[in-house]
């Protein structure tokens, strides 16, 4: 009783350093406690009559351990005594049991054993797994989320990319090199009144005779030209079927289930995340829980183990404490407000939001704008004539979709200051908005598509008559699809890789070898997990698109991600440092894989139309 006495007078302080410590008092409250009679039995005063015996207890508490029989006694926290004790009580009870009873807990022990064995197994085989541990030991669970969630995103595209390669590209590839005699195909044939199918379905890309010699890198970046004979694009795609002895392959068939299946599995595998996701924002979101007392007590995250990254931990804390005191003043003040006030305040709200809508329509307009200007100039002889005009003119509406993105949020982090909203709800507005503008710019970009692809609807029009669509334009639109998706893809990914070595890295020399008090106010780069999230998403949502009308593009999605998980722990370690504000990992990881489904949601939009219509 002394050394415990003595250890509590001495106890550490709290990591914070707000000079915390447990200090013995006494407290007649004390009293009113169930266990007050335990701590009487440890202290001067004599146990009550009718007090039950602590052997007793003891041996009612490890019987009730041994009743446990699907949880074996490696798994219990109980010291090592009790641990072996345990132990020869099971053996006794075993040496009473019958044979068939033996051998039925043998085989439950062995399975339990089995299937532990199985699951510490597969932890060492999971992907990245100690560099994740790496990340989350310097820089805590917040930033470790995102890269777990970048490798979910890996395993997820790697996967889809095994269904479309065995189901759809490897048996195309197989067919091409059996007999004839084999394969039934559908071929082009000629209306002997119109002749307008042979049209519509024969086309060839490539450019007759001599051409420029920076043709071919054109065509990569862009999807044209040869790429569009190869299986990367729907077009190349033949309506053949096999059947030799005893096994019959119909391709379109197979690609129709294929699309199915790895939608479908996305799905429930998103859902499963998002429902383990929920649980955990249940608990952490709880309003009993994020109070001060949660924050100071259970708000250390010792996995941490950098000086730089425990002094940041701790200036995050501070932080937070001191954000929950200003919505504290946010809401007295706002029951103070009188109603004029309030009237005022939702007045200047609703002007700020048309203003937001404004702007948000803008940028709309500006695709719908660069994607009809940018198809109808792509014929022009004059552009295709020159390299950096033919790659500007094609890349326009990939350029402003990610303007649009970069801009717009950065206009709405100003104007939600003037919203006087709480701290919490000036971010996740942002985010909202930020989140719609991602996913309907690409709506937008889809309906300028089909806008064009469709003569604005009217299947009457002279470019449209003939095929039923516009031929002179798109002479295979599933693959100009694809072909919008593939270059907003490529477009991403050097976005993502001229940020990091053209401003993080220059950013990191100036502010550590320049004394400029400017620059050293700017400070380095904060890594912002809500924002490169939702990069991944807008990527990921592009993937879904264009997966049914490129097939291949779910094997570009992973090594994209893959070469970004390496940059971005690259610029983690050398350029960034943590955000100022704490990134709650359980509960916006919910948000984010909600966010997620709705990419999945609009995903679905042309490949539906593309089969029903």
């Amino acid at each position: 009783m002394d050394r415990f006495e003595e250890g509590i007078d001495e106890a550490p302080t709290h990591p914070l350093g707000t000079g915390l410590s447990w200090q013995k008092q006494e407290s007649p409250d004390l009293n009113q406690f169930p266990n007050s009679a335990s701590l009487r039995y440890r202290g001067n005063e004599a146990p009550e009559k009718n007090a039950v015996p602590r052997e007793t207890l003891y041996q009612n508490w490890m019987d009730e351990l041994l009743q446990d029989e699907n949880k074996s006694i490696k798994d219990l926290y109980c010291p090592m005594k009790t641990k072996r004790e345990l132990r020869k009580k099971q053996e006794r009870m075993i040496a009473k049991k019958t044979g068939w009873q033996s051998w039925k807990e043998d085989r439950q022990r062995s399975f339990r054993k089995f299937k532990s064995e199985t699951s510490e197994t597969l932890q060492y085989m999971e992907v990245w797994r100690s560099t994740l541990q790496s990340i989350e030991g310097h820089f805590g669970t917040g930033i470790e989320s995102y890269f777990s969630f970048l490798r979910f995103l890996v395993l997820m595209n790697f996967v889809t990319f095994l269904l479309v390669g065995g189901f759809i590209v490897l048996p195309s590839i197989i067919f091409n090199e059996l007999p004839p005699t084999s394969i039934n195909a559908t071929t082009a044939t000629t209306d002997s009144t119109t002749g307008n199918i042979s049209v519509c379905l024969n086309y060839n890309p490539n450019e007759q005779g001599l051409v420029v010699y920076y043709t071919f890198i054109i065509d990569i970046l862009m999807g044209t030209g040869f790429m569009e004979f190869t299986y990367m694009f729907y077009g190349y795609y033949k309506n053949t079927s096999v059947n030799l002895v005893g096994f019959f392959y119909n391709i379109p068939l197979a690609y129709l289930i294929t699309t199915v299946i790895y939608f479908l599995l996305s799905l429930v595998w998103m859902v499963i995340r998002s429902v383990n996701g929920f649980k955990q924002s249940l608990v952490t979101e709880d309003a009993a829980m994020s109070n001060y007392t949660n924050k100071v007590f259970a708000g250390w995250d010792f996995c941490m183990k950098d000086p730089k990254i425990l002094r940041q931990k701790q200036t995050s804390i501070l932080y937070e404490l001191k954000i929950d005191l200003e919505e504290d003043k946010m809401r007295r003040i706002h029951a103070e407000r009188t109603m004029s006030q309030r009237a005022g305040i939702y007045i200047l709200r609703i002007v700020l939001n048309l203003l937001i809508m404004c702007l948000i329509g803008a940028a709309f307009y500006c695709i719908y704008l660069s994607t009809t200007t940018s198809q109808s100039l792509l014929q022009d002889k004059e552009i295709k004539g020159n390299f950096i005009r033919e790659l500007l003119v094609g890349y326009l509406p990939s350029i402003v979709i990610t303007a649009a993105n970069v801009i717009l949020p950065i206009v709405f982090n100003i104007i939600i200051t003037f919203e006087k909203h709480t701290l919490n709800w000036q971010i996740r507005l942002t985010l909202i908005r930020s989140v719609f503008l991602r996913l309907a710019s690409l709506g937008m970009l889809l309906y300028s598509l089909w806008d064009n692809i469709t003569c604005s609807g009217n299947i009457e029009d002279s470019s449209c008559k003939t095929c039923g669509y516009n031929s002179s334009l798109y002479k295979c639109w599933e693959t100009r699809i694809g072909q919008e998706m593939y270059k907003l893809m490529i477009f991403d990914f050097l976005t993502v890789l001229v940020v990091i070595l053209l401003v993080d890295f220059p950013r990191k020399l100036m502010v550590d070898h320049c004394s400029c008090k400017l620059i050293q106010l700017w400070g380095q780069q904060e890594f912002l997990v809500p924002q490169f999230v939702l990069d991944i998403i807008y990527g990921q949502t592009v993937c879904w698109i264009g997966i049914f009308f490129c097939p291949l593009l779910s094997l570009l999605n992973t090594i994209k991600y893959f070469i970004i998980f390496y940059m971005k722990k690259l610029t983690l370690f050398t350029n960034c440092r943590p955000a100022e504000r704490a990134f709650r990992s359980s509960s916006a990881n919910f948000f984010f894989l909600l966010v997620l489904l709705l990419g999945l949601a609009l995903s679905w939009v042309p490949v539906l139309y593309s089969i029903f219509v």
